[in-house]
């Protein structure tokens, strides 16, 4: 049995995955973020993904649904205006083991956006976040690295929003 998921989710799970993109891209390909957003926006970067459903077993692309071009901007914008307070308190999360500057350049951008939903867009539920980004860190990383994700949003969720 198939899920029903409305376009209007669709196109929110779409602007969070062009937002950890963009947030990738500017701050570690010494773009504009203004240019980047724009890009996005415009359709110019973040329309195709490699089709991992292929029989064939190359890589086909395939276009992507439309994002929610607002979310997304205010998403990325938002990241950018609080980046160093949430990386500071990323920092005050992660355990002695984990060092926010020292993780992988796209975990980096995946957890500033998904700290800055969870603390700045509280007509979202908690647990639709975390999922979201989980899901998102399973198509970028193996599953020690969503393991770490779920923990760490599951935690700063509760002394934000519990």
């Amino acid at each position: 049995m198939t899920k029903f998921v409305s376009q209007k989710i669709r196109q929110k799970s779409g602007a969070r995955l062009a937002a950890v993109q963009a947030v990738y891209m500017a701050s570690f390909g010494q773009t504009n973020v203004d240019a980047v957003i724009k890009d996005f926006v415009d359709g110019n970067i973040g329309r195709y993904a490699i089709d991992e459903n292929n029989p064939m077993h190359t890589e086909e692309l395939i276009e992507l649904s439309p994002i929610d071009t607002v979310y997304f901007s205010n998403l990325v914008k938002g990241v950018f205006t609080k980046k160093e307070s949430l990386e500071k308190s990323l920092n005050l999360y992660l355990n002695e083991k984990r060092d926010f500057d020292k993780m992988d350049q796209t975990m980096q951008a995946l957890l500033l956006c998904a700290t800055y939903e969870l603390t700045n867009t509280l007509d979202i539920d908690v647990k639709v976040l975390i999922q979201e980004y989980v899901d998102l860190a399973y198509a970028f990383f193996s599953k020690n690295e969503p393991k770490m994700v779920n923990a760490l949003l599951d935690q700063i969720a509760h002394a934000v929003r519990m």
